[in-house]
C-alpha cells in the first residue's frame, strides 16, 4: 500500500488548463520579440565556430548535410514544442509539459536537465567569445593567467577565464534588470548578427571554387592527410556527416528558450509557435549558407578550428571582411550569451513555483518583474563554469540533457494526443470492449482499433503507452547496431542486415498501432501535423544522436542526476505544491465513501419497512 502511495507521488499531474491572467511576470514579448530571442540565442558558437570545426575533422564539405540532419531532428523537436505552448502558456518549457502529461517525477528530471542545458550553454558561449576576443590580442590574455595562475586539474581548466565570468556577470545584470529591455538590445544584436552573415555568404559567394569540393586524397598535404579522410565531397562518408549532425545539433540549442516565456509573451498560444517556426527557418538557412560558402571558399582540411571566418578572410586578402565578421561575431555572441542565459532563471522559477526546489527561487521583484533571486543565482553557477571548465569540455556535456528533453516533449505530444480528455460514456458502445469473455483475437482487433472506435478511452491511451515504451526501446537498439556496425567493414552481412529489418519491421508495426487509435479533437491554436509520424521521427532521431555521446558525457549525465535525486527526494517531493492538492482530494473522497457507507444502512432499513409495510 506504501508503495503505491509512493509511486502516486511521482506520477501526480498538474492541470493543463492555466489561466494566463495569474502570472506575476510581465507579459510584454511580441512575436518580434519571440523570433529575436529564438535566433539570437542560437546563432552564436554554430555560426563562427562550429561549421568550420566539423568541417575540419568529422564531415568535409558535407558539413551542410550534417547541418541539415541537425535541423530536421530540431525541427520536429520545435514543432512538438509548439503544440505545447499552444496547450500549456507557462513558464518553465519542456519541464511545465512533461508535468502536464507525464508526471512529476520525469517532469523533475526534465527541468533538472533543462537546467543542465541552460548553465552549460550559457559557460560555453561565454567561454567561447571569451577565446575568440583574447584571438585577436594573439592570446596574451590566455598566456598571461596560464603563467601567474594556473590550474593544474585533468577535468578543468588550464586556467581561469576572468573574462569569460565578467562577461556572465554584465548579462545576469541586464536580465534581472528587466525582460523589455534586455529584449529590446536582444533584437538590435541579432540584427546586427544577421546582416554580418548576409555580408559573409554574400562575400564567399564571390570566392566559392567548386573545386574545393573535388579535392582528392593525393592532392592533401601528407600533414594534413591522416585527419583528412579520402577527399572529395564525403570524404568522411555517410558516417561523417551522421557524427557531424550530433555535433551541429549543439548550433540549433536554443530555439526552445522561447518556449519558456509562456508567462511573458503576449497570446502565447499563437505567438510562441508562429515565433518558433520562424526562427528555426531562419536559423537553417543561416548555417546552410555559411557551411557551404565557408567549405568552397577554402580547403575543409585546412580550416581554424577556432576562428575559421577570420582565417579563411585573411588567407584571401579581404581584411576589411575579416574584421566585419569579427566584430560581428563578438555582437552575435553576446545576443548568444544573453538568449543562453534568458530560460535559466525562468526554468528554476518554474521548479520553485511548484515547490520541486526551493521557494525563495520563485520570488518575483515588484520593480523589474523577473525572478530576481534566481536570475543572480543562475548568473553566478554560469560564469563560475565558464571561468574552470574548457569549451570542449562544457560542450561535451551539454546536448544529452537537451536530446532527452526533446525526446519527452515528443512523447508528451503522443500521450496527449491520444489521451482521453472528454467524456464519451454515453458512447459506450464505440468505447469499451464487450463485457463477455475476452479471447485474443477481440485484443487484436482493439489493438488495431479493427473496430474502427472513433474516440479514445482508457484502454486505447493504455495501448499508445505500451507502443511508445516499445517504440522507444526498438529505437535505442537499432540505434547501438547503426552506431557500433557502421566501424565494422562487414556491416552489410546477414548478421546486421537481418536483425535490422526484423527490428525496422518491429518499429513500423508500433507507429502503425499508434495511428490506428482514436484521437482526441482538442481545439488548439497551432497542432503538430502528420501525427503520430512527426513525434515518433523526433523520437527515432534523438535517441539515435544520443548514442552517438560518448561514455565520458553519459557519467558526468549520471552524477548530475545523482545529484538532482537528491534534491528532490530530500526536498522537493513533500514540498510539492501537487502534493497538497492531491492529499486534498484523498480526503474529500475519503469523507465521501464513509458519508455513503453511513447512509447506507438506513437506506436499506428504510427499503425493508417499506417493503415490510
Amino acid at each position: 500500500m506504501k508503495a503505491m502511495k509512493f509511486l502516486s507521488y511521482l506520477s501526480r499531474k498538474k492541470t493543463p488548463l492555466v489561466n494566463q491572467d495569474s502570472s506575476l511576470l510581465a507579459r510584454v514579448l511580441s512575436v518580434v520579440d519571440l523570433t529575436g530571442l529564438g535566433v539570437g540565442s542560437t546563432l552564436g558558437l554554430g555560426v563562427y565556430v562550429l561549421a568550420g570545426s566539423v568541417a575540419k575533422t568529422v564531415a568535409g564539405p558535407a558539413v551542410c548535410l550534417s547541418f541539415l540532419v541537425a535541423a530536421i531532428a530540431s525541427a520536429f523537436a520545435g514543432l512538438c514544442y509548439a503544440e505545447f505552448a499552444s496547450r500549456v502558456p507557462r513558464a518553465g518549457s519542456a519541464y511545465v509539459y512533461s508535468y502536464v502529461t507525464v508526471g512529476e517525477f520525469v517532469a523533475y528530471i526534465i527541468g533538472w536537465n533543462l537546467i543542465l542545458e541552460y548553465v552549460i550553454g550559457s559557460a560555453s558561449v561565454a567561454r567561447g567569445m571569451s577565446n575568440y576576443i583574447d584571438s585577436l590580442t594573439n592570446y596574451q590574455m590566455k598566456n598571461y593567467f596560464s603563467q601567474v595562475v594556473p590550474i593544474n586539474v585533468d577535468f578543468l581548466a588550464d586556467y581561469p577565464d576572468i573574462l569569460s565570468f565578467v562577461l556572465v556577470v554584465v548579462i545576469t545584470v541586464l536580465l534581472a534588470f528587466g525582460v523589455k529591455e534586455s529584449s529590446f538590445l536582444n533584437n538590435i544584436f541579432t540584427v546586427l548578427n544577421l546582416v554580418v552573415i548576409a555580408i559573409v555568404i554574400v562575400a564567399g559567394s564571390i570566392n566559392a571554387d567548386v573545386k574545393n569540393w573535388r579535392i582528392s586524397k593525393d592532392e592533401i598535404p601528407e600533414d594534413l592527410s591522416s585527419a583528412a579522410g579520402e577527399g572529395g565531397f564525403l570524404p568522411f562518408g555517410v558516417a561523417g556527416i551522421m557524427a557531424g549532425a550530433a555535433r551541429c545539433f549543439f548550433g540549433f540549442v536554443g530555439f526552445d528558450a522561447i518556449a519558456t516565456t509562456g508567462e511573458e509573451a503576449k497570446n502565447p498560444q499563437r505567438n510562441i509557435p508562429i515565433a518558433i517556426v520562424i526562427s528555426l527557418t531562419i536559423i537553417f538557412f543561416a548555417y546552410f549558407g555559411i557551411s557551404v560558402v565557408l567549405t568552397l571558399m577554402w580547403p575543409y582540411y585546412d580550416q581554424d578550428a577556432d576562428a575559421p571566418f577570420p582565417y579563411v578572410f585573411e588567407q584571401l586578402g579581404w581584411t576589411a571582411i575579416k574584421w566585419i565578421v569579427t566584430t560581428g561575431a563578438v555582437f552575435a555572441l553576446c545576443t548568444s550569451l544573453l538568449g543562453a542565459m534568458f530560460p535559466l532563471p525562468r526554468v528554476l522559477y518554474a521548479m520553485a513555483s511548484d515547490g520541486l526546489l526551493f521557494f525563495s527561487l520563485s520570488k518575483v521583484h515588484p520593480k523589474t518583474q523577473t525572478p530576481l533571486l534566481a536570475t543572480i543565482i543562475s548568473g553566478i553557477f554560469a560564469g563560475l563554469m565558464s571561468m574552470i571548465f574548457n569549451l570542449d569540455q562544457l560542450v561535451d556535456m551539454m546536448s544529452i540533457g537537451t536530446l532527452l528533453a526533446y525526446t519527452i516533449v515528443s512523447v508528451c505530444v503522443l500521450v496527449l494526443r491520444y489521451e482521453q480528455i472528454t467524456d464519451y460514456s454515453h458512447l459506450k458502445k464505440d468505447l469499451e470492449m464487450k463485457k463477455q469473455d475476452v479471447v485474443l483475437f477481440d485484443v487484436f482487433k482493439q489493438v488495431f482499433n479493427l473496430n474502427n472506435n472513433k474516440y479514445p478511452n482508457e484502454f486505447s491511451a493504455n495501448i499508445i503507452k505500451w507502443s511508445i515504451v516499445a517504440f522507444s526501446v526498438l529505437s535505442v537498439v537499432i540505434s547501438l547496431i547503426l552506431f557500433y556496425g557502421m566501424t565494422d567493414s562487414e556491416f552489410m552481412k546477414p548478421q546486421y542486415i537481418v536483425p535490422l529489418v526484423l527490428l525496422f519491421i518491429a518499429l513500423i508495426v508500433c507507429v502503425i498501432v499508434i495511428a490506428r487509435q482514436p484521437t482526441e479533437d482538442a481545439n488548439l491554436a497551432f497542432k503538430v501535423p502528420w501525427v503520430p509520424y512527426i513525434p515518433c521521427l523526433s523520437v527515432f532521431i534523438n535517441l539515435y544522436l544520443m548514442v552517438q555521446l560518448d561514455l565520458q558525457t553519459w557519467i558526468r549525465f549520471a552524477v548530475w542526476l545523482l545529484i538532482g535525486f537528491v534534491i528532490y527526494f530530500g526536498y522537493g517531493i513533500t514540498h510539492s505544491t501537487e502534493r497538497e492538492i492531491h492529499e486534498l482530494s484523498e480526503k474529500k473522497n475519503s469523507f465521501a465513501i464513509s458519508a455513503n457507507e453511513t447512509e447506507k444502512p438506513e437506506n436499506d432499513t428504510y427499503k425493508k419497512q417499506t417493503t415490510a409495510c
